[in-house]
Formats: structure tokens, C-alpha cells, sequence
């Protein structure tokens, strides 16, 4: 498979504080690969590196064979901040048919990615008058509306019903195998057993980079949240064995 974005010793500082500490890892295009860790972890900061908004001290970001953020990217890259990025005082169809106008995109295709994200009811509803789950469903719906062939997804389950949360990972698999390519973040690790990789983030390191069946085998634990903790405290171990020699 081809690697759709590979990130090469990434290192993101805020004032002072280091961020990212030489990330490296690649992802391969189609796949859906799950960028899980606790909130703070660096998560957001390293989706905007990808997307190409943020500004980064060293290392590199390939998307798509261009440098994140090349012109070339903007109809190739789709984001999903956490924060809802659309227009409240327009209705949800609106708003959609609006980003779609952007990219030379029809009125129908627009229509259909409302529906493709549980909204078809609410379709004539201004956002201002929807709920926090239904303004991060509008906002998905304007991402998916210029067919990406990379689509970054910054926590876009939270405050989903269940039922909900099963239908867009549905849709996110059924966009990998047409073969869109997917960077989804999130903060609760049951989402994991979802992805075909995962990449495991904490204070700003990798921690795994691997498959879920990959992580659970290696830490010896079908739950991945205790895989998450049992990494952690290894990588706690390695450190303080490290400040010892030092």
C-alpha cells in the first residue's frame, strides 16, 4: 500500500514547552488509523501539523507526497476540529451546499453528506438551534462534502449516542475501502478495537504504533486500556532507568 502521510522526527514547541518530541510514523492510504491518549497529550497539536497549521520547530510532514499545508492539499485535505466549524446562523443544508460551492461540488452531493451523517431530518434547522452532538455531525458533513482522499477527524464521536457512534465508524470504514485514508483521535480507548493501527500518545512520545491485535498481544491484555496503562508505566520504567545511569 502507499503511504498517504509520514512524518519524519516531528518536533512542535510552545513558548518554551515542548509539545512533540520527534514523532516519527507513517499511514498507509485507505486505512483507518486511530490516534488515541489522554487529553493534553499532544493529539490536536499533531493533527494540525498534518493539516498543516502548525508551526513546528524541526522534523517534517509528507501528506500526500507535498509538505503538509502545500496548496495543492486544500481539496485533498479534509479536518474536523473538535471545536464545530460551521455557520450557526445558516441551516445545517446550507452550510453544507455553502463549502460544497467551494469545491465546484453539487447541491445533490451536498444534500447526500448531510444524510450520510444522520442529519436528513434536520436538514432545514438552523446550527444554532442544534445540539452539540448535531453541530459536530454538520461539521462532518461539510468535511466529508469535498471527497478528501485524507480525512482528519479530531474526536468527532464525542457527545454521540451510541447508536450514532456505530453508524460514523460504519461510514469512516466504508470510506477507507473506497479509498479515502483516516486519522481519527480520541480519548476514550474502548474506539481503539475499531482501528486497523492505532498510534498511542502520551506527553507529547509515541508510545505503540501497531495494529490493536498488535498491543494487545505484545502487553499481554485483551484490554486496551490496561495495554495503554501497562505501556505507560514501561515507558515510566525505561525513564527512570535512564535518569539513573545519566
Amino acid at each position: 500500500m502507499e503511504i498517504a502521510m509520514a512524518i519524519d522526527d516531528l518536533v512542535v514547541a510552545r513558548g518554551k514547552r515542548r509539545v512533540l518530541h520527534g514523532l516519527t510514523c507513517t499511514i498507509q492510504q485507505g486505512s483507518v488509523t486511530g490516534l488515541l491518549g489522554p487529553s493534553g497529550s499532544g493529539k490536536t497539536t499533531l493533527m494540525r501539523s498534518v493539516v498543516g497549521v502548525q508551526k513546528i520547530q524541526s522534523g517534517s510532514v509528507t501528506v500526500l507526497g507535498q509538505p503538509a499545508g502545500s496548496a495543492s492539499l486544500r481539496d485533498k485535505v479534509g479536518y474536523l476540529t473538535q471545536a464545530p466549524s460551521v455557520y450557526a446562523d445558516l441551516t445545517v443544508r446550507e452550510n453544507a451546499r455553502y463549502f460544497a460551492s467551494l469545491y465546484g461540488i453539487s447541491r445533490r452531493e451536498a444534500d447526500q453528506s448531510v444524510t450520510d451523517v444522520g442529519l436528513h431530518e434536520a436538514a432545514d434547522q438552523l446550527v444554532g438551534t442544534l445540539s452539540g452532538g448535531q453541530r459536530a455531525r454538520a461539521s462532518l458533513a461539510c468535511a466529508l462534502v469535498s471527497k478528501p482522499e485524507l480525512l482528519i477527524l479530531d474526536e468527532p464521536t464525542v457527545g454521540q449516542d451510541p447508536v450514532l457512534r456505530n453508524d460514523l465508524w460504519q461510514q469512516f470504514h466504508a470510506l477507507a475501502q473506497a479509498g479515502t485514508t483516516l486519522l481519527v483521535s480520541s480519548h476514550v480507548m474502548d474506539e481503539a478495537g475499531r482501528c486497523e493501527r492505532l498510534i498511542l500518545i502520551r506527553e507529547g512520545c509515541i508510545v505503540a504504533d501497531d495494529t490493536p491485535a498488535a498491543v494487545r498481544a505484545a502487553t499481554g491484555t485483551d484490554d486496551l486500556e490496561e495495554a495503554f496503562l501497562r505501556l505507560v508505566l514501561e515507558q515510566e520504567k525505561l525513564e527512570q532507568e535512564k535518569a539513573k545511569v545519566a
